[in-house]
């Protein structure tokens, strides 16, 4: 299957290759994110991938990073989608491109506007209003791909539709990618479309939409001995539909790259080799925590090239691979595979844990055989034919048998090495091919073309028309060929070490070794010094003149059309009952919020989504509330075990209740127990519960499992409240709660909130009810508690973004005074730091390491944000994940000539532990 238009296209999926421009291309390619490195460094990344390797990069295009606010586009600065591509199409590298709509990759809100979940959008769905949104961001980047696409003079290759569908309930996934499909169509995009799926739902994810080629996401264990099995049968199912095995994300290390190209696939994709930063208030919240996690500023995964730049060791594993490509060419790009080796390839020897062999058919001949090491520790092993040989632990290798030499333009055949081929140099009459090793081996070819050898370090035979070739595998081995017609073949042995750091090879097999870029760790570090503090009021916006806009009630910040950063809630409770008050319990909060009374610290907490409770420790005078708010990020990933954590999640807070009283409701439950999950309403409200037994809520201790359970109580409102909010701490079940047989809510293990305002009324006695759903094992929770009390009022709602906290800390600066590290703050203090700082001595910035405890850091340089850090304390902290959680990366082009400005956002969120910044170390990039 596959596009009428492809037809006349540059570019062409097809089953057994990837063509471009009618030549097979195999495709090592690498994530590079314009938007997560600075413009200046774009070209200096694309050399080093070229210089390691590669020839291809996958790149996603943000909507939300081009659409701040609806309807405001920028395509400019740091932004220059245009000169991104030029410069991928000046540096010869093919490019993937993947304008979503939704992207995952860590980003905010996965690069879906946040002012459509502020309209309720029905996202990622073949829904009319969505698709004409999706119009608008196409509208304006998809023209920006087809100026760059292969077909008109660019190295655009193919364009991707949304991202991981697999992942996300979409009711029609063949509708919805085909409106995405004919959206980009009419944009003249003739280079093929395709669509990845993120856990093997092809129909899930492209729903075979016709024109669109489905991909595959490999994220496995490296070593999982049945990986080729499942690789191999998706292989299978593209090659039924017309299309490639093409893997457009899995992991990183060259290791599992090797096992994936035997297999046959003609796209390898490891996600993020170049890592980056998430500058601003780009990062994400996603479920890589206990379920909720916090993405570090620094993205980086451990890939080949760090967000500084600094080469890491994996990266000459990705060049020798690149080469080993190279090698081969055509006949590799061409190749189809074969599975598992039949049994005229017998390997003998140490074969626990042994992946392979398996096959790899080339063109026009020959084989690979992937032998892959899933244990640390060496195997001895021999193929038929072959001497013995060890692989070492952790190692995969493509070894070569009966390979024609034709397609490097002699006579004769590659019949068997248990070493790797990873060179090839050919000129008129000369060719170099070039092996690695890490044992003694053996090489040998077929030939009645050979006139003469020379060899060194290596023993050769010649009997029959082959020649054998045998060496130690401890020192470097040549073996010179003059063949009949003139022609000379050199046959070069190395170790693999040398493989790896080999520069050039000459007409001679003659290694030319460069020495390694790989950085050290221990590099000399400088302290920051020369610190300005200015201290602030916590609960005092940091917003501009006029933002603050008064509400009746509450809402999210996104409806208040706050799409990232800083929001502000300030409302009040009646003072005549501040006195009575216990404690606060906030609504529905995400993601960070800082509760002041009456100007005093009350807590930080990270709800998730859910509501979260906190006690007073003295009560109200004046009845003031002002929670601060910062939105860490959307969700980038749609997971239903925490509010937050849907991909359409809303930030900021509904609501503040004072709570004025706490009624515990664990005790003294009427329970009847039923036998599915058939909700009897009659058993909610009006059945006689006389002769039910009165236990503990969740107390019954039944056979059934899953047990299903009605559990009813009286409960009397008091007479001064307006808010009830039921809590089930530590709940491990679900349930459905009713009042007065009317459906409330549903509470769960992640969200075991409900607020039952909307049904109680003061003074009013009610019929609670709790249909409990659990299975054996797993509790109700520890107690239930009604949480009684005032609704918060007379609401103001203001934020502040990037801009507005930059303007905010140059209007502080006038108050600061000379301060030295450490500096300690009081729980729930903020303060302005600034310092000054020369770029690094080689102008490319600095890698500064924060420590200290109980603190949020927000860093600016040059007024843009690099860095978001919180770092350890007792209580409160997120799981940060994703990279560096306490260092940033300065960008030594972002500096102003030799100096920049280093602004820091203290915020200090633990009332348990001390609240201080110790150091600032600076290490040079």
């Amino acid at each position: 299957m596959g596009l009428d238009t492809q037809a006349i296209s540059a570019v062409q999926f097809e089953a057994d290759a990837v063509r471009i421009h009618g030549e097979p291309k195999l495709l090592l390619s690498a994530s590079l994110f314009y938007f997560r490195i600075p413009r200046l460094l774009w070209k200096e990344r694309m050399e080093q991938l070229k210089a390691y390797g590669y020839n291809s990069i996958d790149v996603y295009f943000p909507w939300n990073y081009h659409e701040r606010r609806e309807g405001e586009w920028d395509f400019s600065g740091e932004r220059d989608v245009e000169a991104f591509l030029e410069a991928a199409r000046d540096a010869g590298l093919w490019v993937i491109a993947r304008p979503g709509p939704y992207i995952c990759s860590e980003w905010d809100g996965g690069a879906l506007p946040a002012y459509l979940l502020a309209q309720g959008v029905e996202i990622r769905q073949n829904d009319p209003v969505f698709l004409s949104r999706v119009a608008a961001w196409f509208d304006r980047i998809i023209p920006l791909l087809k100026a760059y696409q292969a077909d008109e003079g660019g190295t655009v290759i193919a364009v991707q539709l949304d991202n991981e569908l697999d992942f996300y309930d979409c009711k029609d996934p063949k509708g919805y990618i085909g409106a995405l499909r004919d959206l980009v169509l009419a944009h003249g995009i003739s280079v093929p479309l395709f669509a990845c799926a993120g856990q093997g739902g092809l129909l899930q994810a492209a729903g075979i939409a016709e024109g669109v080629a489905p991909t595959c996401n490999f994220y496995p264990d490296d070593r999982d001995p049945e990986f080729e099995q499942k690789v191999l049968h998706y292989g299978g199912l593209m090659e039924e539909l017309g299309y490639p095995l093409l893997v457009t994300e899995t992991n990183r290390a060259h290791y599992l790259l090797r096992r994936l190209l035997g297999c046959g696939a003609k796209l390898l994709g490891p996600y993020l080799q170049v890592s980056g930063t998430d500058f601003g208030f780009t990062n994400a919240t996603n479920n890589w925590g206990k379920p909720l996690a916090f993405m570090t500023s620094d993205y980086d995964f451990g890939g080949m090239i760090s967000p500084e730049g600094h080469i890491r060791e994996e990266a000459y594993e990705g060049r020798l691979l690149g080469r080993l490509i190279e090698a081969y060419g055509s006949k590799l790009a061409e190749a189809t595979a074969a599975g598992a080796a039949d049994e005229n390839l017998i390997l003998a020897g140490q074969r626990n844990n042994i992946a392979g062999p398996y096959v790899l058919n080339l063109k026009d001949g020959g084989q690979l055989l992937f032998l892959t090491n899933l244990d640390d520790e060496d195997k001895e092993l021999k193929i038929t034919g072959s001497d013995s040989f060890v692989l070492r632990g952790g190692r995969s290798l493509a070894l070569p048998n009966q390979v024609p030499l034709a397609g490097w333009g002699l006579e004769g055949t590659l019949e068997l090495s248990t070493a790797e081929l990873y060179y090839a140099k050919q000129t008129t009459s000369r060719l170099v091919l070039a092996f690695h090793t890490e044992s003694a081996g053996q090489i040998r070819l077929g030939s009645e073309e050979i006139a003469a050898v020379e060899s060194e370090n290596c023993a050769t035979d010649m009997q029959d028309g082959q020649l054998n070739i045998k060496f130690d595998g401890t020192s470097d081995a040549v073996c010179r060929i003059n063949t009949r017609s003139g022609d000379i073949l050199t046959i070069a042995i190395h170790d693999k070490v040398k493989a790896l750091y080999m520069d050039e090879l000459d007409e001679e097999g003659l290694l030319h070794t460069c020495s390694s870029e790989v950085q050290s760790a221990d590099k000399e570090q400088t302290e920051v010094s020369n610190w300005q503090l200015s201290s602030l009021n916590g609960a005092e916006p940091m917003t501009l003149p006029g933002a603050r806009q008064s509400r009746s009630q509450a809402a999210y910040l996104e409806q208040n059309e706050i799409y990232r950063g800083y929001g502000w809630y300030e409302a009040a409770v009646p003072a005549d009952r501040a006195d009575k008050a216990e404690g606060v319990l906030i609504q529905n909060g995400s993601d960070v919020i800082s509760l002041y009374v009456d100007g005093h610290y009350v807590g930080t907490t990270v709800p998730g989504g859910s509501s979260s409770y906190l006690p007073l420790k003295e009560g109200l005078m004046q009845g003031k509330l002002v929670a601060r708010t910062e939105i860490w990020g959307h969700s980038n990933f749609d997971d239903s075990r925490l509010p937050g954590l849907k991909l359409n999640a809303l930030k900021g807070l509904t609501g503040m209740t004072l709570v004025t009283g706490q009624h515990e409701m664990s005790r003294n439950w009427s329970v009847y127990r039923a036998t599915d999950r058939t909700i009897r309403p009659e058993l909610t409200a009006e059945a006689d519960r006389k002769l039910w037994p009165v236990v503990n809520l969740g107390g019954w201790l039944s056979p059934d499992h899953p047990a299903f359970e009605y559990y009813r109580k009286s409960f009397i409102p008091g007479e001064q409240a307006d808010s009830w909010i039921l809590h089930f701490e530590g709940m491990q079940s679900t349930a459905k709660v009713f009042v007065d047989g009317k459906q409330a809510g549903d509470v769960g293990p992640f969200d075991p909130y409900l607020d039952l305002s909307g049904y109680l009324t003061a003074g009013q006695p009610a019929e609670l009810a709790i249909f409990l759903e659990r299975v054996i094992g797993l509790p109700a929770g520890r107690r239930a508690v009604m949480y009684e009390g005032i609704k918060a009022a007379n609401w103001v709602i203001s934020g502040a973004e990037e801009p507005e906290l930059s303007a905010h800390a140059n209007a502080a600066r006038s108050q600061s005074q000379a301060t030295e590290l450490p500096v300690q703050l009081d729980a729930g203090q903020t303060a302005w730091l600034y310092s000054t700082i020369p770029n690094s001595d080689n102008g490319k910035g600095w890698r500064a390491a924060v420590s200290g405890s109980g603190l949020k850091l927000t860093v600016f340089l040059e007024g843009r944000i690099v860095g978001r850090i919180w770092t350890p304390g007792e209580e409160g902290r997120p799981v940060i994940t994703g990279g560096s959680p306490q260092s940033v990366y300065l960008p030594g082009v972002w500096f102003n000539k030799k100096e920049g400005e280093l602004v820091i956002l203290l915020e200090a969120v633990d009332q348990t532990a001390p609240c201080r910044l110790d150091a600032i170390r600076l290490q040079q990039v």
